[in-house]
């Protein structure tokens, strides 16, 4: 157990600096982020995995079939939340994006037919309105006008992100029952990475031209938060229920929030703090009874 806690507790303080680099990267648009981001990233998984004779000819089709879901699901997923560190501030972005167990709940009870517990639901409806509370902490709403819309657009795209993220998550807890961790990232990754390579060549996003330090920090994404964050929490996967991975990413708020105070001087309103604390306490309320139990065979 302490091998978990501690490969967790890495991929946690990994993810947090995604946010930090992406700042650093405003010259470059959100979509070329991601691509890069996943393109780096696939093509040392790729290299590994090639060494140590893994091919994608050793999966099934239905396991190839949901590495491209997820992939999907991981590609939306970049799209969403990086877009919205453009219009909203890294604490806003980051809550938001990490609401994954209250979302992973509904998502259980449609498609899992899971019977959610009152904390669960109790859970849901708390964060939502607690969201709404953020939103209005950032777009600065006085009677019915609303002072800085650009604010409300950063965080409907972090929560879409969260959506995506938690499709992610349960794909991948599927596939992780069934494969190790470097034929599982070799195949999210890689298909993620051609996902948004062709959407950038479609919208005609340019690869070139951006500032130097923006590649620098392009790299240190796709290694530290990527290779590193995202890669333990899939490992993960394994271990822990999807539930469980979902609520020890909510370290990420903290980590980035903290390191957005260093770097940027952001700081955090009153309402937002109001906010932040009951998203947590509504995750918290519902993740005591909202662990996903273990998905049978005819589940997968």
């Amino acid at each position: 157990m302490f091998r978990v806690i501690f490969l967790v507790s890495v991929g946690i303080v990994a993810i947090s600096f995604a946010s930090i680099f992406i700042k650093f990267c405003n010259d470059v648009p959100s979509i070329m982020i991601a691509t890069y981001r996943l393109t780096i990233s696939s093509v040392i998984i790729l290299t590994i995995a090639k060494i140590k004779g893994i091919r994608f000819s050793h999966f099934t089709k239905k396991q190839l079939a949901l590495a491209i879901m997820g992939g999907l699901f991981l590609s939306l997923h970049f799209s969403f939340w990086i877009s919205s560190l453009k219009f909203t501030s890294v604490a806003s972005s980051v809550v938001l994006v990490t609401t994954n167990p209250v979302i992973i709940g509904i998502f259980s009870y449609f498609f899992l037919r899971e019977k959610q517990p009152r904390e669960v639901v109790l859970g849901i409806i708390l964060s939502f309105s607690c969201s709404f509370i953020l939103a209005i902490g950032d777009s600065g709403i006085q009677g019915l006008t609303i002072k800085n819309s650009s604010y409300l657009i950063g965080d409907l795209l972090a929560f879409l992100g969260a959506v995506m993220a938690s499709g992610y998550l349960m794909i991948g807890s599927i596939l992780r029952k069934d494969i190790d961790i470097l034929s599982y990232t070799s195949l999210v990754y890689t298909f993620s990475a051609l996902i948004l390579l062709m959407a950038s060549i479609y919208l005609r996003i340019t690869f070139t031209g951006y500032n130097p330090t923006s590649y620098m920090y392009l790299l240190l994404l796709a290694i530290i938060p990527q290779l590193i964050g995202h890669t333990a929490l899939n490992w993960a996967l394994k271990h822990l229920r999807t539930n469980m991975v979902a609520i020890t990413i909510l370290g990420e708020p903290i980590g980035a929030s903290f390191l957005a105070y260093l770097l940027f001087g952001e700081t955090i309103k009153p309402i937002q703090s109001v906010g932040i604390i009951l998203i947590f306490l509504a995750i918290f309320i519902s993740s005591k009874k909202g662990k996903r139990p273990s998905l049978s065979k005819s589940q997968i």
